[in-house]
């Protein structure tokens, strides 16, 4: 079975009783369902490296706007329909301390496979946020 290794970032904003998560969606394909930035961990790249280098191609955020809360979880995904893969997650909290923005949308400029993509950014409550793509929002109950 192969293993890939992935990073996801649970950005937040607001106080504790009205948080928000940063979510978004593939222009163009709804099909995508709605995510939270992350990706692949390339070979022989640390954690931290490749979750702050996933952040910055998908959002445009700047390091600079996002405060390290901590490692939330890790566990294993198993993909319906692909019986010999596993993803191993690691997913991160950030606090968003920038500049109040409700709605952006970033076009991916990269190596990778995502390359020349638009996404759409907004913000959604984390109390009564909706389903996520790929089970993303497995981990959003253990958030402090």
């Amino acid at each position: 079975m192969r293993t890939r290794r992935k990073v996801f970032a649970y950005i937040t904003r607001g106080p504790e009783d009205e948080k928000e998560l940063l979510v978004f969606e593939h222009q163009g394909e709804p099909e995508a369902g709605l995510q939270v930035p992350g990706g692949t961990i390339e070979e022989g790249e640390m954690l931290i490296d490749a979750l702050y280098r996933e952040v910055q191609e998908e959002t445009g955020l700047p390091q600079a706007v996002l405060e390290f809360v901590g490692k939330v979880h890790k566990y294993n995904y198993y993909p319906e329909h692909q019986e010999d893969k596993v993803y191993e997650r690691n997913i991160f909290h950030f606090e968003y301390t920038g500049e109040r923005v409700d709605y952006w949308e970033h076009t991916i400029v990269s190596d990778g496979q995502d390359n020349g993509r638009t996404f759409m950014f907004h913000w959604e409550p984390v109390a009564h946020c909706p389903k996520l793509a790929a089970d993303q929002d497995a981990a959003l109950e253990l958030m402090e």
